[in-house]
């Protein structure tokens, strides 16, 4: 990852500790969805996409259908937490505005629930072509959302001071999957932004 903010760092769980969240995760996700074929999951990039690819293969290995996977792009705040969109913005698929919404259920796949914003500007687009069930996965709810939005299945919860952000390593963006809490030097500089992902 580049532009970083400085700042001591703490990794708080590896990939051997990951793969069992994982693993509960898609459990959690099959008792909720079932073996249904009308499934479509969407991974917010950039690592939601990588996460929801990583609970497909759980899933497939559970004996669920290998549901069709889609990207959709939001972005509220760079990777060095600058705010670069005070109002989250989405860049349309046209993949998805073509799937039969009514007819089909939708699983929403990202990194860090923050403080919603994603999550909810993801819903609301996805809600308005029609969609008529959408269920939420995170990896990480810092419990801090202040947005009308929950996750439906979780895999940690994470209750971390406000300054502190939480990096959730995926690859291939990263080398290797782990979460790791960055306690900038520099707080003052990071404003309201206190996750690289919302």
């Amino acid at each position: 990852m580049t532009d970083h903010p400085a700042g001591e760092r703490f990794r708080l769980y590896n990939a051997a500790q990951l793969e069992p969240v994982l693993a509960d995760m898609a459990a959690r996700i099959a008792a909720l969805l079932g073996e249904r074929r009308d499934v479509a999951m969407v991974g917010i990039l950039r690592r939601g996409m990588p996460l929801a690819e990583r609970l497909r293969q759980h899933l497939v290995a559970r004996g669920a259908p290998r549901w069709p996977l889609y990207p959709l792009r939001l972005q509220r705040y760079a990777d060095d937490l600058r705010l670069l969109h005070p109002h989250t913005a989405l860049t349309e698929n046209p993949e998805l505005a073509a799937l039969d919404l009514p007819r089909t259920r939708l699983l929403l796949v990202d990194d860090v629930l923050y403080q919603g914003h994603s999550l909810l500007r993801a819903c609301a687009w996805l809600a308005g072509l029609g969609a008529a069930e959408l269920r939420t996965a995170v990896l990480v709810n810092r419990r801090v959302s202040r947005q009308p939005v929950h996750a439906d299945v979780v895999g940690l919860h994470l209750q971390v001071a406000p300054g502190d952000v939480v990096e959730c390593h995926v690859p291939p963006y990263e080398a290797e999957l782990s979460i790791e809490l960055l306690r900038p030097t520099a707080p003052a500089n990071l404003g309201k932004a206190a996750t690289r992902t919302v």
